[in-house]
């Protein structure tokens, strides 16, 4: 057994038994426990986002208009990554898998949401900028500064190696 066999093993197990029904049902319990924030919250996003857009709403500089902060909001979420997924699981799973990749994205915004606002709750203040993230909430919000710097760490190996790769063989 080479590598990538071994490799092709651990995604199939984590994928076909674990990664699926995890993330799927967090998605799941974090919009009934939050009241489908995806839905609920909504309006009054696109309704405060058309109000700054049409009074042109006053930024301090180097701040982002709310316009800029959504583009790159949704541009963090929709990546390479999505883009390519979409095809490659329509190309592997057929049109079915259209159904699926909805059902998915609709409870993944619930989670979504809860990372955005642990992400403003426990962010710090340090020399007048705000730093924050996944990082910090891990930090101060399950007071582990142990797994947050493994949680950094991995996430600069992943971006390093896998986000190249991805946007390379996408390509």
């Amino acid at each position: 057994m080479n590598f990538t066999d071994i490799v092709k093993v651990i995604s199939d197990f984590l994928w076909n038994y674990i990664l699926l029904f995890a993330l799927l049902g967090v998605g799941i319990f974090l919009s009934f426990k939050l009241k489908f924030p995806q839905v609920t919250k909504l309006w009054g996003s696109v309704k405060k986002l058309i109000q700054d857009i049409r009074n042109k709403v006053e930024v301090a500089e180097g701040s982002m208009t709310p316009l800029q902060s959504l583009a790159t909001a949704v541009a963090a979420q929709v990546g390479t990554g999505n883009i390519v997924g979409v095809a490659t699981a329509i190309a592997a799973g057929g049109p079915g898998a259209a159904f699926w990749m909805i059902v998915s994205a609709f409870f993944g915004m619930s989670t979504i949401f809860s990372e955005a606002v642990l992400a403003q709750f426990y962010r710090e203040s340090k020399d007048g900028q705000l730093v924050g993230g996944p990082a910090y909430y891990i930090k101060n919000g399950l007071k582990s500064k142990a797994l947050s710097i493994v949680f950094a760490i991995l996430c600069i190996v992943a971006l390093g190696i896998v986000g190249v790769m991805v946007q390379s063989n996408s390509i």
